[in-house]
């Protein structure tokens, strides 16, 4: 998309598309006066995404969502509409998921502090569980004695093949809090795979921002030969073989327009050239319906693997912004302010860590109107919170800022919202969804009274 003044934005959205929506919003009264701060989605860039990892992976493969990305009821409710899975990082999410409506051969249960009770639970419901250690194993193997489980279970696997450039969000080096690590645990996981004919999957995930998209693909192609080897045994034993590989998620995504992060189209090739059968379609023979006394069969076509994929990040991010009036503009020497009505509250990492997560900024003035030029001297962007960390960003060029203008944060769509903190008792904004020219609330800006009830 290009932005008015023809700059090419890889992969978010325009300030003309920008421009034009929240012109649009305020026209209609879609922001009203005490909306400080509104929070906008596009469905029909969010459905884009969908619908192209439903394009390029294999038909049944399972989209499951990262719900902690983005847990907004109507957008899980969007998301299964148009055939997605979820993953759920707590039985919290899982709740969340049946709520919405999601069947549980939909759900990925991958928290690492299950309980035994939420594990009975997702294991007699016919929820696909990931093991993430030994003892977990135990626990689910007790179980699996005296209730044969509805669902698929996997081993999450740490492929050890080294951390990107955002520590926090890399989880496969030498030592991670996930998984079994493949090199000092593989006899185990051996053992496991080989006694345990229920166990049928297994699940990796490299890490996310800051993970080139090679360190992914080492990752599952650790896995890959592992599963090979593994499958091996199987047979010799008469187990089905570990026919579901979940590769998770973490392709990297742009929240600049100078970057070019890779596409789901390479990543996917690159997927297929370093484990091809995860793509590989067997002919097998099928009962068909029986109609008479005679067997009948037919050949079918059915995939080797049946693929999970867990994006969150990509999926969601670049599908959202986040507007905030300009309440006050301040004027130090050599700096200006522009006090806002979000900071670390909705953008928790941002305003900890600067040095790693950032975003691109827009003035648009009181009437929607994109703000051109530059000041000639930067702002830093302060949040309402009351603590000196609550900086938003530090020293950025923009156009001359003014009280009543409306602060436009780019690629807001993930991992803001669902990190919401509730220091200062702040309300949560109005969250509102467009296709073209249609809006609808996904969600209502809290009022004091619901503030306070959460307290109680």
């Amino acid at each position: 998309m290009k932005s008015e003044e023809g700059e090419m934005k890889s992969e978010g959205l325009s300030c003309l598309l920008i421009e034009k929506a929240l012109k649009l919003a305020l026209k209609d009264g879609w922001i009203r006066e005490e909306d400080t701060a509104v929070i906008f989605y596009d469905l029909e860039f969010l459905k884009s995404r969908m619908e192209e990892l439903k394009r390029i992976f294999p038909p049944l493969t399972l989209h499951a969502l990262a719900i902690k990305a983005n847990p907004l009821i109507r957008i899980l409710e969007f998301s299964r509409k148009l055939g997605m899975g979820v993953e759920a990082a707590s039985m919290g999410e899982v709740r969340l998921a049946l709520k919405t409506g999601y069947k549980p051969e939909q759900i990925v249960y991958d928290s690492p502090v299950k309980t035994r009770t939420e594990l009975e639970f997702a294991l007699k419901a016919g929820i696909h569980i990931n093991i993430d250690n030994l003892s977990e194993l135990g626990r689910v193997s007790q179980i699996c004695q005296t209730h044969i489980p509805t669902g698929s279970v996997g081993i999450r696997i740490n492929p050890q093949v080294g951390l990107g450039s955002i520590l926090e969000s890399s989880v496969a080096g030498e030592y991670s809090k996930f998984g079994l690590p493949i090199k000092t645990r593989k006899q185990e996981l051996l053992k496991a795979f080989s006694e345990n004919p229920w166990l049928t999957g297994v699940h990796l995930h490299v890490g996310s921002q800051g993970c080139p998209m090679e360190l992914l693909i080492n990752g599952i192609g650790v896995l890959y030969d592992f599963v090979k080897e593994v499958n091996e045994i199987r047979r010799k034993a008469s187990f089905p073989p570990i026919d579901i590989f979940d590769i998770g998620g973490g392709l990297p995504i742009a929240y600049h327009r100078n970057e070019q992060p890779p596409s789901m189209e390479a990543y996917v090739q690159a997927i297929r050239e370093k484990a091809p059968e995860l793509f590989n379609y067997k002919v097998t023979n099928s009962p068909t319906h029986q109609l008479t006394s005679s067997p009948a069969h037919q050949l079918t076509n059915s995939p080797t693997f049946k693929l999970i994929t867990e994006f969150g990040r990509w999926t969601f991010t670049n599908s959202g912004w986040t507007a905030s009036r300009v309440e006050y503009v301040k004027h130090d020497p050599g700096i200006r302010t522009a006090m806002i009505h979000v900071g670390a509250d909705l953008f928790v990492r941002e305003c900890l860590n600067p040095g790693d997560w950032h975003h691109e900024y827009s003035v648009f003035d009181k009437f929607g109107n994109l703000k051109k030029g530059e000041d000639s001297l930067p702002y830093n962007l302060a949040g309402p919170l009351c603590f000196s960390g609550d900086i938003l960003a530090r020293e950025v060029k923009l156009p001359p800022v003014v009280e009543g203008d409306f602060l436009v944060i780019h690629d807001t769509g993930g991992y803001t919202f669902s990190m919401w903190s509730r220091y200062n008792s702040r309300q949560t904004p109005r969250i509102l969804g467009f296709q073209g020219e249609k809006f609808e609330i996904l969600k209502e800006r809290e009022t004091l009274e619901e503030v306070g009830a959460f307290w109680k």
